[in-house]
């Protein structure tokens, strides 16, 4: 079986771990140079603040709605990552990091007696430890974790836990995620998903897999497969180097002349 970590609105759980006092008011975090919301707590999702806003044109609804916004942090959001990864290996040797939030670990340790409950356990050490709250999926594959991981928040947000084992308890989860949703399946796929009234995770188990790689090439195959709860994703210990670095930048204000934009791209 196979875990996967997520922080819960990570950057704003960062903020409010050291400024108690917002803990429950609408948090976002801003981008470098203060440009766009890279991240929102659920109190700001509540009043419907879009990830990747430009901060300027929100900046009124800001003030009015009292929420609290933050520069980004990357020097302390990279601490408190290090953190949740030392105490995740005390549950187990390994552990993939898949981003600065998230990672997945090996639970396949035959002393496990039950995954709910020992999930169970981690989200209660980490948030000790750390401080920050945590959601964890458990399943099979990469693929059916990542799908739980999604449950943990939606439909079991008390605990934050959903482990799936069975092929049935698979299979009703399949049947609650609409294609789009299934990780790895991108836009265009999708489109092509509907047409062919593909509409959930369940029917998209249920396609014959020549049809799968003809339209969907191996990567498509591989998911089909994690789906079924066959390992198809290599485990990357080691994170691969990045093909691209790419440092963005945002206007300040509202323009509306050509020549302003011209200049600004030119310096």
């Amino acid at each position: 079986m196979i875990a996967l970590i997520d922080c819960n609105n990570f950057y704003a759980s960062c903020e409010r771990l050291f400024n108690p006092g917002i803990k429950n008011l609408p948090v976002v975090v801003l981008s470098n140079n203060d440009g766009c919301v890279i991240a929102r707590s659920n109190e700001a999702k509540a009043l419907g603040i879009k990830m990747g806003a430009p901060a300027f044109l929100s900046k009124h609804f800001l003030e009015d709605n009292k929420v609290k916004v933050f520069s980004s942090n990357y020097t302390l959001y990279g601490s408190l990552s290090n953190r949740v990864i030392k105490t995740l290996e005390l549950f187990s040797s390994e552990i993939e990091v898949y981003s600065i939030d998230e990672a997945f670990i090996n639970l396949d340790m035959p002393f496990i007696k039950s995954f709910t409950e020992y999930g169970e356990e981690i989200k209660r050490t980490l948030e000790q430890h750390v401080g920050i709250p945590i959601s964890i999926g458990i399943a099979p594959t990469k693929t059916l974790a990542k799908m739980a991981n999604r449950f943990a928040k939606n439909k079991n947000n008390k605990k934050g836990v959903y482990a799936v084992q069975s092929i049935e308890d698979i299979n009703a989860m399949l049947n609650e995620i609409p294609v789009g949703d299934i990780w790895g399946i991108g836009s265009q796929h999708k489109r092509k998903l509907l047409l062919n009234n593909i509409l959930t995770a369940a029917d998209f188990v249920k396609i014959n897999e020549e049809w799968v790689r003809k339209n969907m090439t191996v990567v498509g195959v591989r998911l089909l497969n994690e789906l079924k709860g066959t390992r198809s994703f290599s485990w990357e210990e080691v994170p691969p180097a990045r093909k691209v670095i790419c440092t963005a930048r945002s206007f300040g204000q509202l323009f509306n002349k050509r020549v302003d934009v011209r200049e600004a791209v030119a310096n």
